[in-house]
């Protein structure tokens, strides 16, 4: 990251126990957007930027906002990550903005970034996944420039080019976050950063890696409720704390690799963290589906059924998981690995 990249970002006020507070205070028949609405006008939206030496306390604010409500969290990391863009690329952030980075790219669907003669940009197409459209001010979006390079640009959802459907999502899981089709008909915009900048930025894969913080939040909050369970039993039932173990080791390992990439992008913040991030991100992955199952298979259908939240969050755990690429991702770490020549498994 440039060296003043912090410098040009407002000083973080977001603490675990500032925002434990908030959300637990908060009205919960609030929208996702409303609440993220909250949470700006309070000034907590503001975290350390990553690779600056508090990494990890970044992702413990975003766990503890996954721990509450993934919905808000999809909306939240979101619009935290686009402050850190934007001061790492030295864009500009409106007072009081609330952001999106819909970046999910589409085979046949996308976005155009054209410049008129007089110099201005704007952009045409069809975006998808794009979390809180309806409730967010602003956006950075993926396009395409004239050449088809890969650029990134910022744009005002409160504009007449902008048409925001009701299009594009069927799932039960994360509906609260309303990723919908948005449509860009000659949208003004502003190119942030040069074309290809968002990808080959060191924050890429920083951001990345915040991801799977949000994970942990939620299949922390789904191994609480296991352990609160047992505590009140007068005899713990022998199977239900077999799973309980079993959680604990996931949760554990998770947290473990958590604090190593933190550590190892604090320590190097200019390197290429790709290998730091995919591992961080599929062990994490790994942990919360197998916290969830043992969870839900110690509980039983009754917090399936009958508590709002831990409903809520065994829907939409599995859902926002699908933003890794499985395979894919493990296939991409793999190719990292063999370039190597050394075991990259020392103790």
């Amino acid at each position: 990251m440039p060296d003043d990249t912090a410098r040009l970002a407002p000083t973080p006020t977001a603490t675990p126990a500032r925002l434990a507070r908030a959300l637990a205070e908060m009205d919960t028949g609030l929208k996702p957007g409303e609440q993220l609405r909250q949470l700006i006008d309070a000034g907590l939206d503001l975290l350390p930027l990553p690779g600056h030496g508090t990494t990890l306390l970044r992702w413990q604010c975003l766990a503890h906002v996954a721990r509450h409500d993934l919905s808000l969290v999809k909306l939240y990391e979101g619009h935290t990550d686009a402050l850190a863009i934007l001061a790492e690329l030295r864009g500009a952030a409106p007072a009081g903005a609330s952001w999106g980075v819909w970046c999910a790219e589409a085979p046949d669907v996308g976005l155009a970034l054209r410049q008129s003669g007089d110099g201005r940009h704007t952009l045409s197409g069809r975006k998808q996944w794009c979390s809180g459209a309806e409730a967010l001010t602003h956006a950075l979006v993926s396009c395409r420039d004239g050449d088809g390079a890969a650029c990134l640009a910022a744009v005002s959802l409160r504009q007449p080019g902008v048409g925001v459907t009701g299009e594009g999502w069927h799932a039960v899981g994360m509906a609260a976050t309303a990723s919908v089709d948005v449509t860009f008909d000659d949208a003004v915009a502003t190119p942030v950063g040069a074309a290809g900048a968002y990808l080959r930025r060191p924050g890429f894969w920083h951001g990345g890696a915040g991801i799977a913080a949000c994970w942990y939040g939620a299949a922390q909050g789904v191994a609480d409720y296991l352990h609160a369970a047992l505590r009140r039993q007068p005899v713990p039932d022998p199977h239900r704390l077999a799973h309980l173990g079993q959680a604990d080791t996931e949760l554990a390992r998770a947290a473990a690799l958590l604090h190593g990439a933190a550590h190892a992008i604090d320590a190097d913040p200019k390197a290429d963290a790709a290998a730091i991030a995919l591992r961080a991100r599929l062990g994490v992955e790994a942990a919360c589906s197998a916290v969830l199952e043992h969870a839900t298979r110690a509980l039983g259908a009754g917090p399936l059924c009958r508590d709002p939240h831990f409903a809520r969050l065994a829907a939409d755990l599995p859902v926002f998981l699908r933003q890794s690429h499985a395979e894919r991702d493990l296939a991409a770490l793999g190719g990292l690995l063999i370039k190597q020549e050394t075991s990259p498994w020392a103790l």
